[in-house]
């Protein structure tokens, strides 16, 4: 039987939720999924993977249920389907914010920022302008070794580590912005909302998040303009754009995305290491060091 993979999440001012997390971890339990879902008094994120018919039976408990209140009514999810589940064990945790900007006047309950379909944007793209003529920049507002496994061609990448440097990062370099329509994406949505709400309040005038993330524009467009695969925080690692799991993995020590001719190399230890981070690379770069320190003398 395939497992159906669901990801979600909606901004939603949130008053209980340590009261809903024993509900929701024994109804996930029930139902026999395996994932994470995080409550904050913003709202819900959540990746949950289990038999397609639980996890349909999930998404009417969770829009559904008189414990939540009509909060998720019309909550949308993103759906794929996988051999095996990603996913060891089922996590529902209280956080403070569902993504982390330490920016909380940033309230996308209250206003979003415009967004773009993926049909529309790829139609942006084929021609490089939008629909007013404005030059398209595409801005990726996920970590570094997220967007090291794929983008969207010429995607701005200021090589974030951590979702709160963004506000800094625009600020430092705002003049690759201006005048042009800044279309922000990440993997799922998320991320790529509030810093396009970000981006209008410090004046940034053209602005839209794309609508449903990167998987939903593989959902719905393909690959088109886009190189490479999705990085997935679950056991997938990646996804190509046919949303199917790819040959990559990622090394437990340092996060690294490890592809498969790497994976064959006697420096990738299951557990332990990658071509990125085995200790013999470090050895052979000092040593290349030292050469040309010798030479140079």
């Amino acid at each position: 039987m395939r497992i159906l993979n669901l990801s979600s999440y909606q901004f939603a001012t949130l008053e209980k939720t340590a009261e809903w997390r024993p509900h929701v971890l024994a109804r996930c339990n029930e139902l026999d999924l395996r994932g994470t879902i995080l409550l904050a008094p913003e709202g819900i994120n959540l990746f949950v993977a289990g038999d397609e018919p639980n996890v349909r039976a999930f998404m009417d408990y969770v829009r559904t249920d008189p414990l939540f209140e009509g909060k998720f009514a019309t909550l949308q999810f993103k759906e794929s389907f996988s051999e095996d589940r990603p996913f060891n064990r089922m996590l529902v945790r209280l956080k403070r914010e569902i993504i982390t900007m330490k920016k909380p006047a940033i309230r996308p309950e209250e206003g979003r920022a415009p967004s773009v379909a993926p049909v529309v944007l790829k139609a942006w793209l084929d021609r490089g302008f939008d629909d007013e003529g404005r030059p398209v920049v595409m801005l990726d507002t996920r970590n570094d070794f997220e967007i090291d496994v794929g983008t969207f061609d010429q995607a701005l990448d200021y090589r974030l580590t951590k979702f709160s440097e963004f506000p800094g990062v625009i600020e430092a370099n705002r003049g690759d912005l201006e005048g042009k329509t800044v279309v922000s994406f990440c993997t799922g949505g998320i991320r790529c909302e509030k810093a396009a709400i970000h981006m209008k309040e410090v004046g940034i005038e053209h602005v839209y998040q794309l609508e449903g993330g990167i998987l939903k524009y593989f959902e719905e467009v393909g690959g088109a303009h886009y190189n490479g695969d999705c990085f997935v925080f679950d056991q997938r690692t990646a996804l190509n754009p046919q949303l199917e799991p790819t040959d990559k993995v990622q090394c437990f020590a340092c996060r690294a995305v490890v592809s498969a001719e790497e994976q064959a190399s006697p420096l990738y230890e299951i557990g332990k290491s990658c071509p990125a981070c085995h200790p013999a690379r470090a050895q052979s770069a000092d040593q290349a060091s030292d050469a040309a320190a010798a030479h140079a003398a």
